[in-house]
């Protein structure tokens, strides 16, 4: 068994369409990114790496790389789930939170919870989705950015 944990966090700005786990949330700003900017799916990506040692996000998919430019987020954790099962893991479980103002995701978290479990290829009881506040403090807090943080289990199946 190994854990993998996994951060990442966003500036918001108007013209961008806010995504997390592969949905999209009716927002007047979105995540500002080289992909499509998806913080949750970002942090899901450096946590199995991170649990395989295999370093973060940037290195298998850097932001000066034109392939990467406005990629959706699922094709990249499609692909870092391909890269863990070929490395003899398989995903056990996974907690995130989204940390962010506005809005509330209460009616997505389910949606959200779906999309990874799809993308995963594991049970819906096995993801946990939480959202938070930073009850206004820092550029979070101000509704100037969005952050996510991600926990995995992964098992060897070797």
């Amino acid at each position: 068994m190994r854990i993998g944990q996994g951060y990442d966090i966003h500036r918001l700005v108007s013209g961008k369409s806010l995504v997390l786990g592969g949905v999209k949330i009716p927002f007047e700003k979105g995540e500002d990114g080289h992909s499509d900017g998806d913080v949750l799916i970002h942090a899901v990506i450096d946590a199995i790496l991170g649990g395989m040692a295999a370093g973060d996000i940037g290195t298998h998919f850097p932001p000066t790389d034109a392939r990467y430019k406005e990629i959706k987020s699922t094709i990249l954790l499609t692909q870092t789930c391909e890269l863990c099962f070929q490395q003899g893991y398989k995903i056990i479980n996974v907690d995130t939170t989204i940390i962010l103002e506005q809005p509330k995701l209460k009616d997505f978290i389910i949606p959200i919870r779906e999309s990874l479990a799809g993308i995963l290829d594991i049970p819906l009881t096995s993801i946990s989705v939480k959202a938070k506040t930073k009850e206004k403090q820092d550029s979070t807090g101000q509704g100037m950015a969005i952050e996510a943080i991600a926990v995995v289990l992964l098992s060897s199946h070797n």
